[in-house]
């Protein structure tokens, strides 16, 4: 949400860098510039010699008066530096650090000296319930319902092929998609983009993934998932290339009117919309192209054979590319301790090949693998800023947090200045407060799960380091992450591309014992969740806390005792994970129990 002030800006820069890429350079604009350069080179030149003379003359004439300024500016700068080192050395050092702090890892942070706790009462009381669990007691460690068993993949089922095979012979032009975010952004734009494609009866190119100044990943489409794959998978129900035709590649397509930003869409538009605005250009022109694609179309209303086809695309086309699929194995057998094979659909689907065949000769081969939660924590310092909460660090955190928002959000501030404030006690009483770390941890234990609870931890640098991490550490001491089992030799070829490294963490999220989520609008958490819906069989809980209902609990915890604390979050929980068909207009990405996407069976 906060990312977007930037977009028309991301914008136009992906339209400049396209544009040059297609086109190329203008040799005559560079000539052009470099001649006007040689030219103001000889202009300088010819009145250099009339000008020297002239000089050297003022110099003897003024020479005394330049050496006593020289002299008295020599002074009062030694003047100046000897009383800033006397008086307030510190007040000027940390307002030049407020205005140049832009490195998340660095703000709030004290190198876990200043631990910052909300609910010392409730953690202590934490504590001491967690030393009395003799053994791992949580019921949550399974789903809470048997319904969810009843649920099985079906997206890819075979239809009646007639009518489609006859759409695929007659094409109406070519789709060219540049998607724009991270990982999990992009992964949603390619399965709309599938949808529109066969919507519109057109040929899809490969999408092309947009260099972002905010994810700064160079990753192309085959640089993360199987193209061959994907093509294959799809190939009976769209046409898939790899590339335009020469006769299209050559085409400016902001001239000919196809070029499409988000701007011309709808947010969540209709097939109507698509098939009123889009469809005559692609048939005018051959070819549209969708640049800075995200989010553009919605989930209801649509055909049925659209969401069957967008639940294809998502969970059974895209497969992680063998890079992936080989470091993200070998990160799930460190986790789990196991070099055993798959152990459900979870593990086949997202490592392939590469989690079986790697049994071990050692002592442990017959011991069961290692059960684990993983944790996504949205507390990076943009998620804390934009939030406008306040988080118990006191006057060091409003005043590093509002210099972070000046420099990152300036639209959010002019909003601010114009619009009513709100208090930070209301917005967390609304559930508009990012979770912290010392609140996941109080949640993991009123559930019952052990301090021997291995947590592995997904997610950006959280926002105060050390010093915000110590009140989970303290609870769970076996926090763990990719960066803890992979050496950096592992990691090196992943270095420089934030989306292939976010693979891993979607990879370690969606195989877990359970996935613990935080904050139900992240794309991370609800493509997992949909993952571990489809294919977990009823053996893939999901925790999803409510911001609201947690924070009306937190809020008793100077007077509530740990057993009242355990029964509500215990039932917040449970709620949260009834099985129900999803809902009109709710993501078929987060929510695939449905007709279209899953078969139910009694």
């Amino acid at each position: 949400m906060f990312k977007q002030e930037s977009k028309h800006k991301d914008t136009c820069n992906y339209q400049f860098r396209y544009q040059k890429m297609v086109q190329g350079h203008d040799p005559n604009k560079l000539e052009l510039f470099n001649g006007f350069r040689s030219y103001n080179s000889m202009k300088s030149n010819s009145f250099k010699g009339g000008y020297i003379g002239k000089r050297h003359t003022w110099v003897r004439k003024h020479l005394s008066s330049i050496v006593v300024t020289v002299a008295l500016m020599g002074f009062l700068y030694l003047l100046d530096s000897f009383m800033s080192s006397v008086f307030e050395p510190s007040v000027i050092q940390s307002n030049s650090m407020a205005k140049n702090m832009i490195v998340p890892m660095e703000i709030g942070d004290s190198g876990g000296k200043d631990v910052v706790q909300m609910y010392d009462r409730l953690a202590s009381m934490a504590s001491s319930a967690l030393v009395e669990l003799k053994q791992d007691e949580s019921k949550f460690w399974k789903e809470s319902y048997r319904q969810a068993s009843e649920w099985s993949p079906c997206a890819d089922k075979k239809e009646s092929t007639s009518v489609r095979t006859e759409k695929l012979q007659s094409n109406t032009g070519y789709i060219l998609v540049s998607a724009n975010g991270g990982l999990n952004q992009q992964r949603v734009a390619v399965c709309n983009a599938v949808a529109v494609a066969s919507l519109l009866n057109a040929t899809l190119v490969i999408p092309r993934f947009l260099f972002s100044n905010v994810w700064k990943d160079p990753s192309q489409f085959g640089d993360i998932y199987q193209e061959e794959y994907f093509i294959k998978t799809l190939k009976n129900e769209v046409n898939i290339v790899k590339d335009l035709p020469p006769h299209l590649k050559s085409l400016d397509f902001e001239e000919i009117g196809s070029l499409i930003t988000d701007a011309d869409m709808s947010k969540e538009a209709t097939p109507t919309e698509y098939i009123e605005k889009v469809l005559p250009l692609l048939s005018k022109n051959g070819v549209v192209h969708f640049l800075g694609y995200g989010n553009r179309l919605g989930f209801d209303p649509l055909p049925s054979e659209l969401q069957r086809l967008r639940c294809k695309c998502n969970y059974h086309a895209l497969k992680f590319v063998h890079k992936i699929q080989e470091t993200g194995s070998l990160l799930i057998r460190r986790i789990r301790k196991y070099d055993g094979g798959p152990r459900n659909k979870l593990d086949k689907q997202l490592l392939g090949n590469f989690i079986t065949g790697f049994r071990s000769n050692g002592p442990d081969i017959d011991r069961e693998p290692l059960k684990y939660i993983a944790l996504h924590l949205r507390f990076e310092v943009d998620m804390v800023a934009y939030s406008l909460c306040e988080f118990g660090g006191g006057q060091v955190e409003k005043t590093e947090l509002q210099a972070y928002r000046e420099v990152h959000f300036p639209l959010l501030m002019q909003r601010l200045k114009r619009s009513k404030a709100v208090s930070a006690e209301e917005l967390r009483r609304s559930g508009k407060c990012p979770l912290t770390p010392e609140e996941a941890a109080l949640v993991l234990a009123a559930l019952g799960f052990t301090s021997e609870t291995y947590v592995y931890l997904a997610g950006s640098q959280i926002y105060g380091g050390k010093s915000r991490m110590q009140p989970l550490t303290n609870l769970y001491p076996h926090v763990i992450t990719k960066e803890d089992l992979l050496s950096p030799t592992e990691l090196a070829p992943f270095k420089n591309f934030s989306s292939q490294l976010a693979a891993l963490d979607f990879i370690a999220c969606a195989t877990a014992d359970v996935f613990a989520i935080t904050d139900s609008g992240s794309q991370l958490s609800s493509l997992v969740s949909g993952f571990r819906t489809y294919y977990g069989r009823g053996h893939a809980p999901t925790l999803r806390p409510s911001k609201k209902r947690l924070a009306e609990i937190l809020s008793k915890n100077q007077t509530v005792d740990w057993k009242e604390f355990e029964a509500r979050v215990t039932k917040m929980i449970s709620g949260a994970q009834s099985v129900r068909l999803r809902r009109w207009g709710r993501s078929i990405y987060r929510q695939p129990r449905c007709p279209e996407c899953m078969c139910k069976f009694q």
